[in-house]
């Protein structure tokens, strides 16, 4: 921790909230939180210790907080490694538990033994051991005037080496070392990850994703957004592949549950692992947001979508094949839309454009200024210029071709097989395992449409000089190319997959049009990245460099945040309603009742289990209900962004209270800029979790394991 905060110091920068902003905004790193925050924390109605929380050296809160999977948070709660976290997060995973005889989306799934837990391939959880400010490690070589190439040079062999030192394979612990400030400032992450996970409990859909797409980061909000899963370790509690005979892992901290609930007002923190914000953006990517990247993302996704959804409302099969891909594509569609929205809503432009001129101003005011920070607003400015056309017409590569046309995103993994795996028997191995993941969730007939749709978006958007080689052979006649690749393809047909592998031939494999197609979508976006994106990222990187570190110098008494990445943070705040507009006043809770209200048995997005209609009905609500209701979600102002779904939503005593898992519609520019009137965190009462466990499931026998503080 000495470290850390003199490696700070030697910055000359503190950790808190962008300029102009409250001082609850701001995602912290937890070593700091002791010298930053703790005052505050404490003054906001926080009992707990800085060292409760984070201790480098004595189990601490963070020790409950894990990684879910590649982007969501879970957390411990219980001794026995039994872990929460959002059913959206879990939703692959129980997607891939899925058929039709045994369809756990729609009905739900409880492990009333610990036997029934399901081993879950591919799923992980990742613990973080330490975090360590190696600034000063990192930037030992770098020179003034050096390149920006020469920089990343020096700095990644710095990185290779305080990564090589920290990484121990046999006592399962890797490292990363990750920028902050724009590259201003570099911090250690230890991990130790846990790759037997195992599906314990999850609400059926109806319940789990109550409002579907129409509710979607909107309030209030009546959703169970919650699922179980276990970790499981060696006999000796250290991290294994999967075996029956690992045993559930002995947690040294879980989580502490409440049953106390919350009032307006009341302290709320939050920790996990926010993915990205961008909060020290400028007007110029804000206009490139606004006016490309968004819109072509809504749009091409909107297509997309549409089709999916005709036909897995159609087919019991093909909605359970594409239920995980639907949600996955439409959750950031949705939120591009409401970002493009809130960012004009609340002219954030502006308030951007206003701060680049009292940073120019400020520079010239200094001829040193002007030359240790004159470069940071028109390097931003080149770049984006610079790299706007070719980032068009990467994204719709990527949006309508590479990720939108299945048979190219399985011709990628091909590419990768046959490019890495040498050895004929273990290439045809690795395209078996390839083909049973891949034509489990794959309808031919949803696909033949979606790729007619795709390609022709393509064909629209993008002009022949600027598309990949192989698309010279669709541009004459799309319909007539969709249809000749739909009924040619290795990849679109299981008995001509499984009959190429029994005769494996690899000259056929890398001719296949689908693997052809998909070789060219890498070769095209190489060109692109090489010849202008990558380039252009030089320019930015040192601008954006100058820009922050400049931000910092002219504000010395203020206290900023680095954006989000995936790391480690918290939040505090309080438990507060919000004024959505003129008029419209959202109280900060929501009950059963609200479910119940909702229903409609004509829209899928608000089915109310009858199960569930009974338990209200007969008002069977056990201990967690309140004045005769069981609270459902909840609102905070914990400043948030994706990545925190599922993160523990902890009073102020570090006990649990819910499970973050949305924003607000109202405050979707959040992650680009703060609005600490509007902004709110979207949560699942921890009384519902609980309800819906004990009440709807009877699975009382998870309930028993955990600690709930009554």
């Amino acid at each position: 921790m000495k470290k850390l905060l003199l490696g700070l110091c030697a910055l000359g920068m503190s950790v808190a909230s962008p300029a102009g902003a409250l001082a609850d905004e701001g995602m912290w790193l937890l070593p700091l939180i002791e010298k930053m925050n703790i005052e505050k924390m404490k003054a906001k109605g926080l009992r707990l210790d800085a060292r409760d929380i984070y201790d480098l050296n004595e189990t601490s809160l963070k020790d409950a907080i894990v990684i879910f999977g590649g982007g969501c948070t879970g957390e411990i709660i219980s001794p026995n490694g039994l872990i929460a976290t959002n059913h959206h997060c879990g939703y692959g995973s129980i997607q891939q538990h899925s058929s039709v005889e045994h369809d756990y989306l729609k009905n739900g799934f409880w492990a009333m033994t610990q036997e029934e837990e399901l081993p879950t391939p591919g799923l992980a959880v990742t613990f973080i051991r330490e975090i360590r400010d190696v600034t000063s490690e990192v930037l030992a070589k770098v020179k003034p005037g050096m390149s920006e190439a020469q920089r990343d040079e020096v700095i990644g062999k710095a990185i290779a080496k305080i990564v090589k030192a920290n990484s121990d394979a046999k006592a399962f612990r890797s490292a990363q070392v990750t920028p902050m400030f724009g590259g201003n400032q570099f911090l250690l992450f230890v991990t130790e990850r846990f790759t037997d996970v195992r599906m314990v409990g999850a609400p059926p859909s109806s319940v789990g994703k109550f409002g579907g797409d129409t509710d979607n980061w909107m309030w209030p909000r009546h959703t169970g957004d919650f699922s179980l899963f276990r970790v499981y370790a060696s006999k000796d509690n250290k991290p294994a592949a999967y075996s029956p005979d690992n045993v559930p892992y002995r947690a040294p901290k879980h989580l502490e549950i409440s049953l106390r609930g919350y009032k307006e007002g009341d302290y709320a923190m939050i920790m996990g692992f926010p993915g990205r914000t961008n909060r020290y953006m400028t007007s110029y990517e804000i206009d490139q947001v606004l006016e490309q990247d968004n819109p072509i993302r809504i749009f091409v996704r909107g297509e997309r979508q549409k089709l999916l959804w005709e036909d897995m409302m159609a087919d019991p099969k093909v909605r359970i094949q594409y239920a995980s891909k639907y949600a996955g594509s439409s959750n950031y569609w949705k939120n591009s839309i409401g970002m493009s929205r809130g960012l004009r809503r609340l002219d954030v432009r502006g308030k951007k454009a206003a701060q680049q001129a009292e940073f120019t101003a400020w520079v010239n005011e200094s001829p040193e200024r002007v030359e240790k920070y004159g470069r940071a607003l028109p390097l931003i400015d080149s770049a984006v210029r610079t790299r706007r056309e070719a980032a068009r017409i990467q994204q719709f590569i990527n949006e309508a071709l590479r990720t939108g046309v299945e048979s190219y995103t399985a011709g990628m993994a091909v590419n990768t097989i046959l490019s890495r795996t040498k050895d004929d028997t273990k290439a045809v191995a690795a395209l078996r395992k390839l083909g049973e993941a891949f034509f489990k969730d794959y309808s031919p007939s949803t696909d033949r449409k979606v790729t007619r749709r795709m390609l022709q978006i393509f064909a629209d958007s993008v002009s022949a000089a600027d598309e990949p080689s192989f698309f010279a052979a669709v541009r004459p006649d799309v319909a007539a190319y969709a249809a000749r690749l739909s009924d040619g393809l290795l990849l679109t047909d299981t008995a001509r997959f499984y009959a190429a592998l029994a005769n494996f031939d690899r000259a056929q494999w890398a001719a296949d049009p689908a693997v052809v197609a998909a070789a060219s979508i890498v070769e095209k976006n190489k060109a692109l990245t090489d010849s202008v994106l990558k380039p252009a990222a030089e320019l930015f990187a040192e601008g954006h460099r100058l820009w922050v570190a400049g931000l910092l110098e002219m504000h010395p008494d203020r206290a900023y945040a680095p954006d989000a990445n995936f790391t480690l943070r918290l939040t505090y705040g309080q438990v507060l309603p919000y004024w959505a507009a003129d008029a419209v006043f959202y109280n900060y809770f929501t009950t059963l009742g609200g479910v119940m209200a909702k229903e409609d048995p004509k829209n899928p997005d608000f089915i109310v289990p009858e199960r569930l209609k009974a338990l209200y009905a007969a008002k069977d609500f056990g201990p967690y209900a309140v004045d005769g209701q069981v609270p459902t979600c909840f609102l905070t102002n914990n400043d948030i962004t994706g990545g925190n779904s599922g993160s523990p939503v902890l009073d102020a005593d570090g006990r649990l209270l819910g499970l973050a898992f949305d924003g607000n519609w109202e405050a979707m520019s959040g992650d680009i800029a703060f609005e600490p009137d509007v902004q709110r965190t979207i949560a699942v009462d921890i009384r519902y979790v609980l309800f819906m466990i004990d009440k709807y499931a009877g699975c009382g026998r998870l309930i028993d394991e955990m600690t709930i503080v009554r």
